[in-house]
């Protein structure tokens, strides 16, 4: 099976619009702070967006491992338990930060403001996940699960500014 990251490198249409609008870009993969969980687990930053955030892989093993973000104002969540449902969360919510209640009438919203400086979203969107063989759930669905991953599941992944053992924000509260 061909990684999700080669896939991406490959395909111009699906790193194109995830650079932009999903604001993820496989050649920023340091963070601008030194990091560490809690757990001990191993924390790899792989990916990063525009404003200093990075993606970070937990734990050992490939791109099914759990996938942490962490902003550049001290804020951190769990947001996907693997490559492919991160990316699917970052092509029908591209807009996911925002969506601090996590319903799909906030979602809706925020896809109305990106609809008016991006019309074609949703046939770029289409064809980058054809691009990438990638299924898409509904809105709904992705917000429900970036909920449970980020408030549920996150719980024991807690990220660490290691200079001053702080713990970081979470990105999401309920």
């Amino acid at each position: 099976m061909e990684s999700l990251i080669a896939a991406v490198r490959e395909r111009e249409e699906a790193a194109r619009f995830l650079a932009w609008p999903g604001d993820f870009d496989l050649d920023r993969g340091d963070h601008v702070e030194d990091v560490h969980l809690a757990s001990g687990a191993a924390l790899e930053g792989f990916a990063g967006d525009g404003a200093g955030g990075t993606f970070f892989f937990c734990g050992e093993g490939g791109e099914e491992r759990p996938i942490l973000y962490a902003d550049s104002e001290g804020g951190a969540a769990l947001v996907a338990i693997g490559l492919h449902e991160l990316v699917r969360l970052l092509l029908v919510a591209p807009w996911w930060q925002g969506c601090q209640a996590f319903t799909d009438e906030e979602s809706r919203k925020l896809e109305a403001e990106y609809l008016e400086d991006m019309p074609d979203l949703a046939a770029r969107r289409d064809r980058a996940a054809a691009a990438l063989g990638l299924a898409l759930p509904g809105q709904a669905e992705v917000l429900a699960r970036l909920r449970e991953v980020a408030t549920r599941l996150g719980e024991d992944f807690a990220l660490i500014y290691t200079p001053e053992g702080h713990p970081y924000e979470p990105l999401f509260t309920v």
